[in-house]
């Protein structure tokens, strides 16, 4: 049976279209092309690496250092073949230039030595040979290499400028060489561990999720939920980007993904290019907080806090629930503004015929939820849920994994974790100075300092941090570097440990949308043909509350079920859904009709107090916004 999409198309051109915009993506980027015998070359790299984590994963018990070293080494080695010196040498199909193969031998060549010498080097700790200095210089300076690379130069300005610090305080090559790469606080340390072990897996998940066909199964169910509504691509884009968030934990991969078939239909309904790519990208960055899976950055946050990933995915519940609902009526009251209508009826899918036909691929996620709620650890449900994807693929002819989708899809996943990798291993090195220099202490005692007891100030400052930081590097080694030094900040002036990493972990994804910098942004603009500037501003704006829940879990913590009740989690929930609707309607500027200034401010006012727990706040809340709400059924029924 052939489903209708939200533009009456049939879903496998959709998903043609789909695959087209993705691979211009692939094109415009700095990954090598390959076709031939060279793409089987490369296949079989990214295949071997995906043995080994497997491998290393399920039957293999070795060191930590060898594991990490092997992952690395392997990673070095392919990505010098995928990721040319110049962007322009991408457009040169089947080339790889000889020192590329070179300096992708000698990096990876760098760490086999570490794991295959490791207990000696342990033994001479401190006392290194000049052979191991050599192979230490070497493999940092061309993992950086890579990383500019593969991840961009801002990320090596910061580990270059912690490195540079531990030069002037005064400490030896020797011993910045040892503690970068020869212990497990540097390189080879908890970023890398975690990535070796978890998020490998779950990039894998993802990478199977997708070539089973979940994402457009989630579009289509998304139209047969809301897009009859008023405005309804837009709210197709939020649910659609919500779902795709439980296994992507991508802004931009999300943002690519729905948004090439969501931003197109945004357009024709009447939406403003900006405000259709600023929607995509706005419900996209929320796919980073959506549990189960949520981002990289969270399965690091399970290994620095201690905290078990299930807790902490519980934890996320409710913040990213009020995030999708704050997005979600903003873009109402924007689609009621410009009097936009819904998509017609006959091209929007049945609900029921939909969820039988494909509701099967729910299951992988259903495993994995249901796993780790068992107590199994993130590796194995990421294990499980894998052949579970590829066991309920089967069941349809349209899903079922061939041969060839099976390889590529775990030669995806392989290449997909490049990336992370290398922002996990740069952020070790920052992690690996603040530990030798004591840095993180110098830069505690300014802090608190400047704060002195203001607990807001404090917060305030680390999301300045956390934003500028994310101009230039991923989240993953933005949330590692800020929870190393600014986390424990906040954690000293008497916030509970999940709090505090929590709001670096938000302020770190927002980074995605806040201008000028703004990559999930920049993503939809292409996509919509729009200002880049002006998109992440409107995705900020209709993000507004990612910057306001933060505070609020800090300073209550019951929103993310730590010493809670169940009456105060209700409590929550309603005091602050009442408070997303005053801020959309004072932010939008309408609800019945159009908001006055004299009514727009105390609306924003209330739902700020409504959002904020408290009895007084709550009250104060309350009535602002059933004044402004009274007001507009007045002047209406006037009208």
């Amino acid at each position: 049976m052939t489903t209708e999409t939200d533009s009456g198309a049939p879903a496998a051109l959709r998903e043609e279209e789909t695959a087209d915009l993705i691979a211009q993506f692939d094109r415009e980027s700095n990954v090598r092309r390959f076709s031939g015998v060279k793409d089987y070359i490369v296949k079989g790299l990214l295949l071997l690496f995906t043995a080994y984590v497997f491998w290393v994963t399920i039957i293999a018990k070795l060191p930590e250092q060898i594991i990490r070293c092997v992952f690395l080494g392997i990673l070095v080695f392919i990505g010098y073949i995928l990721y040319p010196i110049r962007k322009s040498m991408t457009k040169r199909e089947n080339h790889v230039a000889v020192y590329d193969i070179m300096l992708g031998v000698l990096g990876g060549a760098a760490f086999f030595y570490y794991a295959v010498h490791f207990e000696a080097i342990i033994a001479r700790a401190i006392l290194l040979k000049p052979l191991d200095i050599a192979m230490g210089v070497m493999g940092i300076v061309l993992l950086a290499e890579l990383c500019r690379r593969v991840v961009g130069i801002p990320i090596l300005v910061v580990g270059g400028g912690f490195i540079t610090y531990a030069v002037v305080a005064g400490f030896s090559l020797k011993r910045i060489i040892h503690q970068l790469f020869y212990t497990t606080d540097g390189i080879i340390g908890t970023p890398i561990g975690v990535c070796s072990t978890f998020i490998v897996l779950f990039i894998f998940l993802a990478s199977f999720l997708e070539k089973s066909g979940i994402a457009s199964f989630f579009i289509d169910l998304a139209n047969a939920v809301a897009g009859f509504a008023s405005g309804g691509p837009a709210k197709v884009a939020v649910i659609a980007s919500a779902l795709s968030g439980m296994y992507s934990g991508s802004s931009v991969a999300n943002t690519v993904g729905s948004g090439s078939v969501t931003i197109p239909v945004m357009k024709k309904t009447g939406y403003k290019p900006e405000f259709a790519a600023a929607v995509e990208a706005a419900a996209s960055t929320g796919g980073q907080i959506m549990p189960p899976i949520m981002g990289a950055a969270a399965f690091l946050m399970a290994e620095l806090t201690g905290i078990s990933y299930p807790v902490i995915a519980v934890s996320a519940i409710l913040p990213a629930a009020l995030y999708f609902t704050g997005i979600f009526l903003m873009i109402h009251f924007e689609a009621k503004k410009l009097g936009l209508e819904g998509l017609p009826r006959d091209s929007i899918p049945n609900f029921w015929k939909l969820f039988k036909a494909k509701g099967y691929l729910f299951l992988p996620i259903a495993v994995l939820v249901g796993s780790m709620t068992l107590g199994r650890t993130p590796a194995y449900s990421a294990c499980f849920a894998i052949v579970t994807a590829v066991a309920v693929s089967m069941v349809r002819k349209e899903t079922r994994f061939s041969p060839a989708t099976f390889i590529e899809a775990l030669a995806n996943g392989a290449r997909n974790t490049i990336g992370v990798a290398m922002a996990c291993a740069v952020a070790g090195v920052v992690v690996g100075i603040v530990s030798l220099t004591g840095l993180g202490q110098i830069l505690i005692s300014m802090l608190l300092s400047v704060a002195s007891s203001s607990l807001f100030l404090a917060l305030f400052l680390t999301m300045i941090a956390c934003l500028i930081l994310g101009m230039g590097i991923p989240t993953t080694a933005n949330y590692v570097i800020m929870a190393t030094i600014t986390a424990p900040i906040v954690v000293r002036m008497g916030v509970p440990i999940l709090a505090a990493h929590m709001f670096v972990f938000y302020f770190g994804i927002v980074a995605d949308i806040t201008p000028p910098v703004a990559l999930a942004a920049y993503a939809g603009s292409a996509i919509a043909k729009s200002n880049p500037i002006r998109t992440g501003v409107n995705a900020t704006r209709l993000a507004i509350t990612a910057f306001i829940i933060p505070y609020i879990f800090v300073y209550s913590p019951s929103m993310l079920f730590i010493e809670t009740t169940p009456l105060q989690v209700i409590q929550i929930v309603i005091t602050s859904c009442i408070g997303m609707f005053g801020l959309a309607i004072g932010i939008e500027g309408y609800m019945l009709k159009r908001l006055p200034v004299f009514e727009r401010i105390p609306a924003v006012a209330g739902g700020l107090f409504l959002i904020h727990p408290g009895l007084a706040t709550d009250l104060a809340g309350f009535g602002l916004i059933a004044l402004v709400v009274l007001l507009q059924i007045i002047t209406r029924r006037r009208t």
